[in-house]
């Protein structure tokens, strides 16, 4: 059951409670009391009906818009400088004229940056007029049909961690990049999370009527230098536990406080993951614990670019074999999320774009026949849901999105 029909159900037993509460009051006078009560009976009930009913609309935000949820989310990564750009009619008119019906738009993007200027906001230096109306935007969606996904770059952000070192990795008392010059900052640091979480509640009132977490974890290879850097681990210092223990704490603590602070907002809580941390029980570095992870979302989306496995599932080369690589991975995640008491919805990210630096020469193309091949892997295994991820939002031509098994 989805957090707005649990949110719906909420309000209905609210609604139930006070109608018995009134019953009850009737039911144990007697005398003058019933006398008085059956006379003003409607009229108490009246009042307090529409008082219940005031509480109901407080539970939620309306942000005024109106998207239904697709039969079935086929969605395209979109940044911020395509959707307020002249790409975006083309990317529009993909959605519209294939299967695909949904988009996931960068909010926050790798480097820090919001994609929208926020006037009058304590946040309005950090952003970038790439969208420069997204209410405008997201009513065009709206009249399109096309469901709205609001991405946000959670831990990987060079601009909060240059702008506040103690909440960042050091080495030698400078900020600590990876070999990208890439900095991140700390899933222990608890302001992370409420500058984050704040970001997205700004989403929420935009009208996305999601919120797509990405990057919820530590640098890659953390646990390699680990002890070369100088940070700050909050409230889980005391903890004890190994660092490996503090690490998927964190993690998971930040995406089940982010959960819990965007009930009133009405929107599903989505998570990118890596698709490697499904088949062991904790990812050592990074702190991702996928079914801790699972367990406090509506939506995980695992990231199975065949690019990105190794030699993996008995697979020597994945890129080489897409519909392999996506079986077999979807095997394993459906066999983990089974055991989930409340399971979210399983929506993979999967590729539409070459891997050059995996190849010597040519790469192996990614076409129509190396797209097709992912969904219907994903197909054949109940999995109906899925997102492609094509960094410059140039996505393959004459796609089946909905191939046959």
């Amino acid at each position: 059951m989805g957090k707005k029909q649990l949110i719906m159900l909420a309000c209905a037993g609210v609604l139930l409670i006070g109608m018995a509460s009134v019953m009850l009051i009737t039911e144990q006078s007697s005398g003058e009391e019933i006398h008085r009560a059956s006379m003003h009976k409607e009229r108490h009930t009246s009042v307090e009906t529409i008082a219940l009913e005031n509480k109901m609309q407080r539970f939620t935000y309306d942000s005024g818009f109106t998207f239904d949820y697709p039969d079935a989310v086929r969605g395209i990564y979109v940044t911020g400088h395509s959707a307020g750009g002249s790409r975006m009619k083309e990317l529009i008119n993909l959605v519209e004229t294939t299967e695909l019906n949904t988009m996931v738009i960068d909010i926050k993007e790798g480097h820090g940056n919001l994609t929208f200027k926020p006037e009058g906001s304590k946040y309005a230096d950090i952003g970038k007029n790439y969208i420069n109306d997204p209410r405008k935007l997201l009513k065009k969606l709206e009249k399109k049909g096309i469901y709205p996904i609001a991405r946000i770059v959670v831990f990987k952000d060079s601009l909060l961690a240059k702008k506040h070192p103690k909440w960042s990795f050091t080495k030698n008392g400078e900020v600590w990049t990876n070999g990208k010059g890439e900095a991140f900052v700390s899933p222990f640091q608890k302001e992370v999370w409420e500058y984050n979480v704040e970001i997205a509640k700004m989403a929420a009132e935009m009208g996305f009527q999601e919120i797509q977490f990405d990057y919820v974890r530590f640098p890659e290879g953390f646990e390699d230098y680990d002890d070369e850097l100088q940070y700050n681990q909050g409230d889980y210092k005391n903890a004890d536990v190994k660092n490996v223990q503090r690490r998927v704490k964190a993690v998971t603590d930040f995406v089940e406080y982010a959960n819990k602070e965007l009930e009133y907002y009405d929107v599903d809580v989505s998570v990118d993951i890596f698709g490697y941390a499904a088949t062991v029980p904790q990812t050592a570095g990074i702190g991702q614990d996928f079914s801790n992870i699972a367990s406090n979302v509506d939506v995980i989306s695992s990231m199975i670019y065949p690019s990105h496995w190794t030699s993996y599932f008995g697979i020597d080369f994945p890129d080489k074999h897409p519909y392999k690589l996506v079986s077999e991975y979807a095997k394993v995640e459906n066999k983990v999320l089974g055991k989930l008491k409340n399971p979210p919805t399983s929506r993979p990210w999967i590729q539409d774009f070459e891997a050059p630096w995996l190849y010597s020469g040519s790469p192996t193309q990614y076409g129509k026949a190396e797209v097709e091949a992912q969904i219907r892997a994903l197909n054949e295994h109940g999995i109906n849901e899925f997102l492609l991820w094509n960094a410059g939002n140039s996505y393959t031509e004459n796609v089946d999105y909905t191939p046959q098994n």
